[in-house]
């Protein structure tokens, strides 16, 4: 399968991250992305698309703070890496501010995403590596991947959050859609619920957004992916929320895939676009699903059969020292 990097999305490189009341190392580091490639091999760089399949999901001011951000941090006199202190929770809406730390509140979500010196440069060769792995399937490929870092599913079209910046998948599809393709349906696979992804085609009824993912009561994002989640709009029924139970198993996941599978087969998707995270491995220190290395080759296979060009995007998966193996035990399921 063809597969998709380029070194620069090593540049992304936080210090700490705030995670259960306390500052700990970043869990979203370069040797996630190490792991992984020791095990692929053919490894291509992808082409510099340029800006503008990008702005075709962000706008224009959120871009313009993800490529300064840091820089205004340092030159506020602040030392380390861009954390947001302050959110708008209630009325939010677009205000054109001075400060960095107000800005910082208006774009992202969480505290767990701080911005590093190099967080634009990986960020934007991410969602290249998506890009060029979605023009290699409408050139033909029947599969190819993209080994996406930092992960993209959480970010918004204007907001960044749970080590997301840039949405590789709706990247993806924007672009399969400016190729010609009709209707692109979306397979999130994470262990947490693609709340990006799914809000920014909420309201459309050419892109389907199935998600598989830990019921959002136990776990984060908490605010998106309830199973009443379906739509607005001309996007009414063309979201799809599955949220199972911590503990989950081979057995239970796969019923909940059926369903999805099902839909997106039901929808007559010209496209399918794969959010894959590896943090439903039962070893992974931040998710509490229980598949198995072995496991993702047949969930792979039954992604596989739906025998549609698919674009699959890397999303999370911290059990490191499994990961390069969890992925391509999925890879294995598209040969």
């Amino acid at each position: 399968m063809r597969t998709f990097f380029d070194p620069r999305q090593h540049d992304h490189a936080p210090a700490v991250e705030l995670h259960n009341g306390a500052y700990v190392p970043h869990a979203e580091h370069r040797g996630r992305m190490e792991n992984v490639l020791a095990t692929l091999q053919q490894i291509e760089a992808p082409a510099d698309a340029g800006i503008e399949p990008i702005r075709r999901v962000h706008g224009d001011d959120y871009l313009a703070f993800l490529q300064t951000a840091h820089q205004r941090w340092v030159e506020a006199g602040r030392i380390g890496d861009a954390h947001g202190y302050a959110w708008p929770v209630v009325g939010r809406r677009p205000l054109k501010l001075n400060r960095i730390d107000a800005d910082l509140g208006q774009f992202s979500f969480d505290a767990s995403s701080p911005i590093a010196a190099g967080t634009w440069s990986s960020s934007y060769w991410g969602a290249q590596s998506a890009i060029a792995a979605t023009q290699a399937v409408l050139d033909g490929e029947r599969a190819a991947f993209a080994l996406c870092r930092p992960p993209g599913h959480h970010c918004g079209a204007d907001y960044l959050g749970g080590y997301c910046f840039l949405n590789n998948a709706a990247i993806a599809v924007e672009a399969a859609i400016a190729a010609g393709k009709r209707r692109v349906a979306i397979l999130d696979v994470d262990y947490h619920h693609g709340n990006g992804t799914q809000d920014i085609f909420y309201e459309r009824g050419d892109v389907l957004f199935v998600s598989v993912h830990a019921d959002p009561v136990t776990d984060y994002p908490f605010f998106w992916g309830h199973a009443d989640e379906r739509g607005e709009g001309a996007g009414e029924g063309a979201t799809l929320n599955l949220p199972l139970p911590r503990g989950t198993g081979l057995e239970a996941y796969r019923a909940a895939l059926d369903t999805g599978l099902q839909a997106i087969g039901d929808f007559g998707a010209d496209l399918l676009c794969v959010s894959f995270g590896a943090d439903t491995f039962a070893g992974d220190p931040i998710s509490q699903f229980a598949l198995q290395t072995a496991d993702y080759t047949p969930i792979a296979r039954s992604i596989a059969q739906l025998d549609l060009p698919t674009a699959i995007v890397m999303e999370g998966g911290y059990a490191v020292d499994a990961l390069g193996a969890n992925v391509a035990a999925f890879l294995a399921g598209f040969e």
